[in-house]
């Protein structure tokens, strides 16, 4: 029987794999819930042995990630970005640790940055046949995040979001954008990259380890999960109409040819405003400003299509 130790070489085989299939029952509106019986057969015909636990909590998704990787088991998480984040936290430099991701939540941009596909069944394919590749994952003052960490106009339509009904679907990050809009006064930010230091007003700061967010926003479009580095996007003044008409290329990646948006890549960033901002990522909050934001080099093998470079 294949194990997570032979994932490890890269060696696992497509029969008889060995996971713990991690759910979060309240994930996506209970979509994972909804899920998880067709997903556990799917698996168990593509010959993958399961083995599946419920979360009640982002640290019990953590503890249940280092219980696999203790049992030998791939770490599978059946969810959205904010338990993918918890159990790729968990695993974090953990040599006898590997992760598998199946999409269930409402955003699901792990899996768009990744390769993996954005279909439950398709991404079990993966789970049974996929190679694990290492990536990098991005530390917030000692906390792990593996997509974007953003704030500023973005910490206000995070905290909207999450709080919207589960109904509106993806539309939530929408939605949480253009309520926070209506109530946003520009901030003055300061981020040292690398050493190299600059003040703006504006709207934004993220440090992006991974290219997507907000349930499709391609907020960082060239950003790699294995350059080492971090894509640092700022967002400069302007009126709220432009910013408004100039939203929905976030969705193609076109927003960073606005003369308005920066893009800076480096190891470490440093961030301060002139008012106090949660830190998001991964659709949760993770810090308050001022923080320190850094890169952390193949610090996690993930299962992921066969000739993917993420």
């Amino acid at each position: 029987m294949s194990t997570a130790s032979e994932a490890r070489s890269g060696k696992i085989s497509a029969v008889s794999r060995r996971i713990m299939l991690i759910t979060n029952p309240t994930s996506g509106g209970g979509r994972a819930l909804k899920l998880l019986p067709s997903v556990e057969a799917r698996l168990r015909e593509l010959g993958v042995t399961v083995r599946t636990e419920r979360t009640t909590s982002l640290e019990h998704g953590a503890a249940l990630a280092r219980e696999a990787a203790a049992a030998d088991e791939i770490a599978v998480a059946l969810s959205g970005d904010g338990l993918v984040g918890t159990v790729a936290g968990a695993l974090r430099g953990l040599p006898d640790g590997v992760m598998g991701v199946i999409p269930g939540g409402r955003g699901n941009d792990f899996c768009r940055s990744a390769g993996i596909p954005l279909d439950p069944f398709e991404a079990c394919e993966v789970i049974a046949r996929g190679v694990p590749r290492p990536i990098d994952l991005g530390d917030v003052d000692g906390r792990t995040f593996i997509g974007i960490a953003s704030l500023g106009f973005d910490s206000d339509a995070n905290r909207i979001a999450n709080e919207a009904p589960a109904r509106l679907g993806n539309l939530v990050y929408v939605y949480g954008a253009l309520r926070a809009l209506l109530a946003w006064s520009p901030a003055r930010f300061t981020i040292e990259v690398d050493g190299a230091s600059r003040t703006f007003t504006g709207w934004s700061v993220a440090a992006a380890n991974a290219n997507a967010y907000g349930g499709g926003m391609f907020l960082a479009p060239d950003a790699s999960l294995q350059d080492g580095l971090l894509d640092v996007v700022t967002t400069a003044d302007s009126s709220k109409l432009r910013f408004a008409t100039s939203l929905p290329k976030v969705f193609k990646g076109s927003h960073v040819e606005e003369s308005s948006v920066d893009v800076v890549r480096g190891r470490e960033v440093r961030i301060s405003a002139d008012r106090p901002f949660t830190v998001y990522a991964d659709g949760d909050p993770i810090g308050e400003l001022p923080v320190v934001v850094k890169a952390v080099p193949a610090a996690l093998r993930v299962l992921l299509p066969d000739g993917q470079v993420p």
